[in-house]
């Protein structure tokens, strides 16, 4: 094994927590036996499930399905546990979304049917199915399944218990974050469905997961620590969901539990472009997790609604390490955010000091989005400083991302900070990302928001000498043509209509190139990217200036 391979594995070996790594040895060791006693008896509901958030139906007839923008038959035993579909296609698989899903009780019939076919094809612990993330939500959605009026035979309800049972054996101590969030949630549906000693024992177990983890994942701004604005929503709908089960079955619900999903709510407020969806930094995508707009009407159908202000022109999440930028033409979100927990980057991008931005309620500056999972070339790319709108320097990623869901040295925010002048707003970041290249370089970055133009000012510092590419991605349908040795015009490719200019620093190469942008699994659509290039010796200085008046 190489030198640098064997640092690459220490640096990102070393900020795992012990407990971590003697989890992931003892489920290595841990082999026990599947528990097929007879399930315990059920406990009499208060209320009905209401299906509040329901997603596109993915059970198209009895015989396919289509996850991920990737449709496929339904038959073969075998598809269970099919290779030639990515991991997380066959996850989707396994979870049974299409119980909940828009118009699902028009459905009923071929969901039995596909229950009865999952139970017989997938004995217990083998497989994919039995995994405990995708056992997870496959047990909440059979819940709620019942719960919203349909009723379960013999053998539906003791796969359940057999499957709670594996569940308890096999929770992910050993990755933590939203999948043991997901494991608790399970175990909460499953004991409040199950009564006696077994199902309170699944229930308390839960809670007790939900109690000492949510202090820890929800910041006290409200964002979850991951600091995906997508993992974000999915783990704030499970927290409603968990407030329904209790007022589904007339329990108590906890305080921590509300003061949690408010600060979520606020928070999933300020991080939304004005066409109502999240921004894309770290792993993000449209259509996996709910909206923020729906996820404020569940909340107040539960009775938890969210006092609505109108949102100020700087929101600094400091927690967190978004700041929200707006006037009446724009809005501005950027990233002066650690790379997640220290313990857990799985979800992470190296796109630290990037921004996206929306002019009259359209994105114009996006960072590149998120549409495979896996180790591959392409889950590497879309999680490159490359991808992002922010600064490169000698072509190296300002995290070291590696393996579909590591990282080893990562950027470290050395001082951030914003705020108001008298027409305009600020937001200021420096990292070290690139302090282990020759030199030690750190870069600055500036952001400034007017009636007119947002002004991006980088510094990068330190010593030798290096290249520096500032790098804008645009949005869906923009298209970007050099009018001077400095200055971008920027049209719609429908209406050839002006959009806005980039001006930049003369004595600087400009390159305009086709990409990709993914906003959603599955899905990539081709784009423009503007690199800005200069090389010298440290200090390098360049001011990018984004015009929306047309000159």
């Amino acid at each position: 094994m190489r030198l640098n391979q064997l640092l690459r594995y220490w640096h990102t070996l070393r900020f795992l927590r012990a407990s971590q790594i003697l989890w992931r040895l003892w489920y290595r060791l841990y082999h026990p036996l599947v528990d097929a006693n007879p399930a315990p008896p059920t406990r009499v509901v208060q209320a009905q499930w209401s299906r509040l958030i329901q997603r596109r139906p993915s059970v198209l007839d009895p015989d396919h399905v289509r996850f991920l923008n990737v449709e496929a038959r339904l038959g073969d035993p075998s598809i269970w546990n099919d290779t030639n579909f990515t991991k997380l296609w066959l996850y989707n698989l396994h979870y049974f979304d299409d119980l909940n899903a828009q118009d699902a009780e028009m459905r009923v019939d071929w969901h039995r049917t596909l229950i009865t076919q999952w139970i017989r094809e997938n004995p217990p612990a083998r497989g994919t199915g039995w995994e405990p993330y995708p056992t997870s939500l496959r047990l909440v959605n059979w819940v709620k399944w019942i719960l919203a009026g349909n009723t379960p035979n013999g053998e539906m309800r003791q796969s359940m218990a057999v499957q709670a049972r594996w569940l308890c054996k096999h929770l992910e101590y050993h990755i933590l974050g939203n999948h043991l969030l997901a494991n608790a949630k399970a175990l909460c549906f499953i004991g409040c469905y199950f009564a006696e000693e077994e199902g309170s024992t699944w229930y308390d177990l839960g809670m007790n997961i939900l109690q000492q983890q949510i202090p820890e994942q929800i910041l006290p701004d409200g964002g979850h620590f991951e600091l995906s604005p997508m993992y974000h929503l999915i783990i704030l709908e499970d927290l409603l969901d968990i407030i329904q089960l209790h007022q589904v079955y007339s329990n108590p619900v906890p305080d921590y539990l509300v003061d949690a999903t408010m600060r979520m709510l606020y928070w999933a407020g300020v991080m939304q472009h004005p066409d109502g969806e999240i921004p894309f930094f770290n792993d993000a995508a449209f259509e996996i997790a709910a909206r923020p707009g729906d996820l404020d009407s569940y909340a107040a159908y539960l009775g938890y609604q969210y006092a609505t202000k109108p949102i100020d022109s700087l929101v600094h999440l400091r927690d967190s390490g978004y700041v929200r930028l707006t006037n009446q033409q724009a809005t501005a979100f950027v990233d002066i955010a650690a790379v997640g927990p220290d313990y857990l980057p799985g979800h992470a991008h190296a796109d630290t000091l990037s921004f996206e931005l929306s002019l009259a309620g359209r994105r114009v500056i996006v960072n590149g989005g998120t549409s495979v999972y896996g180790s591959g070339l392409e889950r590497k790319r879309q999680r490159s400083t490359a991808a992002h709108s922010t600064v490169m320097i000698d072509g190296q990623d300002s995290s070291e991302v590696w393996g579909g869901f590591r990282v080893a040295r990562r950027a470290k925010i050395l001082y951030a900070d914003s705020g108001k002048e008298t027409h305009s707003s600020w937001a200021l970041g420096k990292h070290d990302g690139y302090q282990r290249l020759p030199g030690a370089p750190i870069h600055r970055r500036r952001w400034q928001l007017t009636s007119e133009a947002m002004r991006v000012a980088d510094t990068v510092t330190g010593r030798d000498f290096h290249t520096i590419e500032i790098l804008f991605l645009l949005g869906s349908k923009l298209k970007p043509t050099l009018k001077a040795d400095n200055i971008i015009y920027v049209i719609d490719t429908d209406t050839e209509k002006f959009v806005f200019l980039v001006q930049v620093t003369s004595n600087t190469e400009v390159v305009l190139e086709e990409t990709r942008w993914n906003p959603r699994f599955g899905e990539t659509l081709n784009t423009w990217r503007i690199r800005v290039k200069l090389s010298g010796m440290l200090p390098l200085q360049h001011e990018s200036a984004i015009i929306w008046a047309e000159p």
